[in-house]
């Protein structure tokens, strides 16, 4: 098991973050990680906690673009990868679904009927 990230509040102005990732090292991690991230989040229910989560999500990465030195290239980039990735996902959906796989989507906080895999 890896460590994707881990960020911890001290204090009013203590947080802190750990890694087991080094993109240094490993580049090829990072568009991996992506790509598990995506999937994980559009195929498992997170425990009814989504919400929250996404929300931090969120919050951290307002957090890196108000600290980012040039935040409207930032912001297009994120745009132009976020949508290529979603056009990706998208279309394997569709593959999926010619082939005869079946896709359910649940709302944040909702499980699936125990009969259902």
């Amino acid at each position: 098991m890896k460590k994707i990230l881990e960020v911890h509040r001290y204090g009013e102005m203590d947080i802190r973050f750990n890694t087991d990732i080094d993109p240094i090292k490993t580049p090829q991690e990072i568009p991996d990680v992506i790509s598990q991230a995506a999937f994980a989040m559009a195929t498992k229910l997170w425990g009814g906690n989504e919400q929250a989560v996404l929300s931090m999500i969120r919050a951290l990465a307002i957090a890196d673009l108000a600290m980012s030195v040039n935040r409207e290239e930032m912001i297009r980039w994120l745009d132009h990868e976020s949508k290529v990735l979603a056009e990706g996902i998208r279309d394997a959906v569709k593959e999926f679904k010619k082939t005869g796989g079946k896709v359910m989507t649940f709302g944040p906080g909702v499980m699936p009927n125990k009969k259902t895999s």
